[in-house]
Order: structure tokens, then sequence, then C-alpha cells
């Protein structure tokens, strides 16, 4: 009898693991080695949804710095120098293949500018290109794209997508997937003293705006998908 107790409860807490909502952060090393995700999941637990979400990724390293809450899920898919339009046309299908996100948010471009020297209109084909890797692994998933953050001197190219960000976002949002944006740009507030000695990535007052522009727009979204008010 103990045994089958044992068996009942082990497949219980499978059951209550398969019903998770999936949760991906995507991007470059924005969202691999600064600390806005540990910021986020304090958010997500003080809204009570920690226990509602499992976070997926082949990825679960952070900043050397950042203080992890209790509990906090590493798990991302950020990868450092990765660029947007890569991701697209190599990495992507597979990464979500077996993970099947719910709900993926991504910030992704910068590279494509730095190192890539790709236009506004590369970076915004390889976000289509994402999306329709997302919604094949996951027909319901829900996309939170991010608009990215400065550089210190303003790169036209990125202030350019930025300002295409929410046209694409209407354009390809459906009911069955949505499209939600995050403002992580400057003309949200993000300055060059938010960002580190790079002028490239935040600083720790650059993760918390990042935070307190992701975190209540991914609540939402969560909330939405669990039927929550």
């Amino acid at each position: 009898m103990k045994f089958n107790l044992i068996l009942a409860a082990a497949g219980l807490a499978a059951v209550s693991e398969a019903q998770k909502l999936k949760v991906m952060f995507l991007g470059d090393s924005i969202t691999e080695l600064t600390c806005w995700r540990p910021q986020v999941w304090t958010q997500l637990a003080q809204a009570n949804l920690t226990g509602s979400i499992q976070l997926v990724g082949s990825m679960n390293s952070i900043g050397g710095s950042c203080q992890k809450p209790a509990g906090f899920d590493a798990r991302h898919e950020g990868h450092s120098g990765y660029q947007a339009y890569d991701i697209a046309r190599n990495n992507i299908a597979g990464w979500v293949r077996t993970t099947q996100p719910d709900v993926v948010n991504f910030m992704l471009g910068t590279n494509d500018v730095n190192i890539g020297k790709r236009n506004q209109q590369s970076i915004l084909d390889s976000y289509t290109s994402i999306l329709n890797s997302l919604r094949a692994a996951n027909p319901n998933v829900s996309v939170i794209i991010d608009k990215m953050i400065p550089t210190s001197w303003s790169d036209a190219t990125i202030e350019a997508v930025n300002s295409q960000i929410p046209a694409w976002a209407a354009k390809y949002t459906t009911a069955q997937s949505p499209i939600t944006v995050a403002d992580c740009s400057r003309a949200a507030g993000m300055t060059n003293n938010m960002l580190a000695g790079d002028r490239v990535h935040p600083n720790a007052q650059g993760d918390a705006f990042i935070a307190k522009q992701i975190g209540p727009v991914l609540i939402k979204v969560l909330n939405d998908k669990l039927g929550r008010v």
C-alpha cells in the first residue's frame, strides 16, 4: 500500500510539473550575463507565479555579481555574442523543438548592429523567422519582444529597429499567439548612466530598469494564460 501511495504522489508531482507554463528568456549577453533576470523572478514570486511556471533553456549561466533570490530558476537561452540573424537561421528551431515554451521573452539585435553590421530590415526579418520557429514548436506561444536598450552613442540602427517594433508586433500578433512589447529603450527612460563601462551592457541601475520594464509585462502575460484576473 505504501509503495502505491509513493507512486501516486510521484505521479501527481509529475502531472503538476507538466502543467506548469514553460517560460524562456531568449537573447544575447544582455540576457545571459546581466542581473535583471533574478529581479524579474522576485517580481514573479511576489505575484505568486513562480509555482505555476518553469523556466526552460539550455543555459543556466548568470553574472557573478548577481544576487539570486530563493528558488531562482536560472535556465535561459541567452548566448553572449549571438546575433538575431544567426539564431534565426541556425539555433532557434532546435532550442524550442524539445522545450516548446509557452511564453518567450526576447531582446535581440545589439550584436547584429555592433558585430554583424546588419541593417534594420535584416534584424526585423530575423525577428519574423524566430517567431515562425516559436510558433512551429508551439502554436499557442505568447511572445514578449523587448525594445533594445540603447548604446551610449544612441546607435541609429538600434533606434530605428526600436521604432518599428510596435508595428512589427501589431502585424504579426494573433489571438492564438499574441505578441506584447516591453519597452527597454532610451525613449522609455534607459539612460547612459544605466550602462556599464563598455557602453553596451546595463549596470546595476540598468538591470533594475530592465526588470521594471519586463516584469510587469511578463506577469500580465502569465496571468492571462493562467486565466487569472
